[in-house]
C-alpha cells in the first residue's frame, strides 16, 4: 500500500498499525488524532500518579483548611 492508503485506513479506523520487519514488529504509526488523545491520557495519569505520591508523603491540606483560605479570600475580594 502507499502512503496515502495508510494515511487514509489510519484516519478510518483510528487504531494504531503495526509494521514489521522480517516478521518482526519494528514500529507502530497512528492518525494524529489519536496520538494526540494518547498524549493527553498520558499527561493526566501523570499528573494522578503525582497527586497520589503527594497524599503518600503527606503533603495534603485538610478540607476544613480548604475551605477557610477559600472564605477568606471570598471576604478579601
Amino acid at each position: 500500500a502507499n502512503a496515502a492508503e495508510v494515511l487514509e485506513r489510519l484516519a478510518e479506523r483510528r487504531e494504531p498499525m503495526l509494521i514489521t520487519q522480517n516478521g518482526e514488529a519494528r514500529a507502530v504509526i497512528q492518525d494524529i488524532a489519536s496520538y494526540e488523545e494518547t498524549q493527553e491520557t498520558l499527561a493526566l495519569l501523570k499528573i494522578l500518579a503525582l497527586g497520589n505520591r503527594e497524599v503518600e508523603d503527606g503533603r495534603v491540606t485538610p478540607l476544613g483548611e480548604v475551605v477557610r483560605r477559600l472564605r477568606a479570600r471570598k471576604t478579601a475580594a
